[in-house]
């Protein structure tokens, strides 16, 4: 995988993982509202993917024309 799209992926990647063992947590720490914990969670891991198209892109873009 070209350096700069895997650099991407790996900041998205450690994204998703931040999310999910703070909502774990948080889930375990407040139970009663761990319906709403994971909810939030869900929504919170569509906002990092989202937020890491545009980089992956431009560093896909980048990797293939420079080589």
């Amino acid at each position: 995988m070209p350096k700069h799209t895997a650099i991407e992926l790996f900041f998205v990647a450690t994204g998703l993982a931040a999310t999910l063992i703070i909502v774990s947590v948080a889930a375990w720490a407040y139970p009663l509202a761990r319906r709403e914990i994971e909810v939030s969670g869900w929504v919170i891991a569509a906002i990092v993917v989202a937020l890491g198209i545009a980089p992956v892109r431009r560093a896909w873009l980048k990797d293939r024309h420079h080589g």
